[in-house]
């Protein structure tokens, strides 16, 4: 079969590789779908993968073409999106509820082989089967947005809170999205990209634009939050937050990235910092939330290109083109 392969920090081709088999408890995907995402940058960047080569593309959907000899939850034909957690289930923070945080943590498409292929492998528990109405090239927007639910979950904000988003990509719009549908007084989105911005805008943002300034709140939000990994926007984030409010580091952002805070502030107004890992209990809500129509995906899709065009597409997602990115096998 065909699939994308990051076979060292900043290089990644197609190629062929063997079809894999599947294990007892796994079922092979046809890909239909893969998006890509700020997580990838990071891999081909030689980061989050524990080793290379690999297989990116943890955002995948597909049909089941093959199923283990113990699999009987799934059938040959069904569609489905995939989970890409991998956690271990025995460690303290596994055993804790917290799988995200594993200290085995692995993931399809980041330590094995993910969907950036014809192919994929996943645990059938993995897999959750989608609903006729939901088109499965679509259905790669489900894992990022359980991520998004998973920030929302840790922030337990509370009706008519002001929030700040920093970034219009794709997770930020998910976060637009959820703020306006978990009770927000008001979403405002900054985004250095006056292309983004228009996006937020067509979704009903607020206000929108490229610097905290233009905005008229010296008394900051109630709830800010970093969809952007930049260094620069989560600094000035940081420094946004009204008293008695929580900034919320959902972006990844670079290994070497640091920020400066001011702990008499943090003491002085009773501001929470605090992140968001991936996915926790979360991909099942964002499937049905999907299923219900809470993203538009011909917004939220910007891109749609075949496999072969990989390494075109991981560079202009690298440039900040278009929103997300999706590879269709």
């Amino acid at each position: 079969m065909r699939a994308a392969v990051i076979e060292a920090p900043g290089t990644v081709s197609v190629v062929d590789v063997p079809d894999p088999a599947p294990g007892a408890r796994q079922v092979i995907v046809d890909v239909a779908a893969c998006g890509l995402c700020g997580t990838d940058l990071h891999i081909l960047g030689g980061e989050f993968a524990p080793s290379l080569p690999v297989i990116p593309g943890h955002e995948f959907a597909g049909d089941v073409v093959g199923v283990g000899k113990e699999v009987t939850e799934l059938a040959v034909g069904d569609r489905v999106a995939v989970d890409p957690t991998l956690s271990c289930h025995e460690c303290h923070y596994c055993r804790a509820g917290r799988g995200n945080l594993c200290d085995r943590w692995a993931a399809i498409g980041v330590t094995v082989a993910g969907g950036a292929a014809e192919y994929a492998l996943a645990p059938v528990a993995n897999c959750v089967r989608l609903p006729d109405h939901v088109r499965t090239g679509d259905a790669a927007l489900i894992e990022p947005l359980s991520c998004a639910i998973r920030g929302y979950d840790v922030l337990n904000g509370s009706l008519g809170a002001n929030v700040l988003i920093y970034g219009s990509g794709t997770m930020g719009l998910m976060m637009l999205e959820l703020a306006k549908r978990t009770g927000a007084a008001r979403v405002d989105v900054l985004d250095v990209n006056p292309v983004r911005l228009v996006t937020a805008r067509q979704l009903g943002v607020s206000e929108a634009a490229a610097h905290a300034d233009e905005l008229d709140r010296p008394q900051g939000w109630d709830i800010v939050i970093d969809a952007s990994g930049s260094a620069a926007a989560i600094q000035d984030g940081l420094g946004r937050v009204a008293k008695g409010g929580t900034f919320l580091q959902f972006g990844v952002a670079d290994y070497a990235t640091t920020a400066v805070i001011e702990p008499y502030k943090i003491y002085n107004r009773e501001i929470t910092i605090t992140g968001s890992m991936a996915v926790l209990h979360s991909y099942e809500r964002a499937a049905a939330l999907f299923a219900a129509g809470l993203l538009d995906p011909d917004v939220f899709i910007s891109h749609r290109v075949p496999l072969e065009q990989y390494p075109r597409a991981i560079r202009d997602a690298a440039a900040g083109k278009g929103r997300k990115i999706v590879v269709e096998p």
